[in-house]
């Protein structure tokens, strides 16, 4: 199949057990829209193809996406990353956008600028090869966002080396591909890291959403973009 390079797939990774929420944390409402519709629509908004990965497939029948479980079951968010950038190759995709389920606030403005950059942006220019992984700053501990990110095919045979070598980490293989991270500068213009990447994992965590997405809590997301419907505007 000819690859039609300019085109990602978005996947919706939700492999957790949801242990910390009380329930499926994904299915939760937040500002009157349940967080996977939300993040669904964000990437709606960049892409046609929209995915889910999920290892329960009976909790998420109601999602309605084309679902599979992970490649390689038991590893973590790597068998998610692995799953979505193998299945956008069998689909002759570039690569894939991938979005934790859980990320009420995620930005379309922000994905699209992660798919503008691995398809060329400032990537290649000068003969340099393009990245594998496009990322955004996180501002936080880890300094990068790995579940909000871009991830080209060829990166499937270096996920699949980490998870052999037996890392688990999102960021265990990045060494052995060509990484570009968004500045945090520049990702601060479509909102506040600390909203745009908030995950829902339990009760207050969703509360704090819920304050945030009628515009409370002081939480700040910059333009206004990400406290919107999955920051689709």
């Amino acid at each position: 199949m000819e690859r039609r390079t300019s085109a990602p797939l978005g996947a919706i990774l939700a492999g957790g057990r949801n242990s910390r929420c009380g329930g499926v944390k994904a299915l939760a409402p937040v500002g009157g829209e349940r967080i996977i519709d939300r993040v669904a629509g964000a990437l709606r908004a960049v892409t046609t193809d929209v995915v889910l990965i999920a290892n329960d497939a009976p909790a998420y029948a109601e999602v309605r996406l084309p679902m599979r479980a992970d490649s390689v079951p038991g590893v973590g968010v790597l068998g998610g990353i692995l799953t979505a950038v193998e299945w956008a190759r069998e689909g002759g995709l570039s690569g894939a956008l991938v979005v934790a389920c859980d990320m009420p606030f995620a930005s379309s403005g922000l994905l699209g600028r992660l798919g503008e950059l691995a398809r060329g942006g400032v990537a290649g220019a000068g003969g340099e090869p393009p990245p594998d992984v496009v990322l955004p700053a996180s501002g936080g501990p880890r300094g990068v966002e790995p579940l909000c990110a871009w991830y080209s095919t060829r990166c499937i045979e270096a996920i699949r080396a980490a998870i052999e070598r037996g890392e688990r980490a999102a960021v265990s293989f990045h060494d052995d591909v060509r990484v570009m991270v968004v500045p945090e500068e520049e990702v601060r213009s479509y909102g506040d890291p600390a909203v745009l990447f908030l995950n829902v994992n339990t009760p207050g965590e969703r509360e704090r959403a819920e304050r945030l997405a009628g515009g409370g809590d002081g939480g700040g997301a910059g333009g206004g973009e990400a406290v919107g419907r999955g920051g689709a505007g």
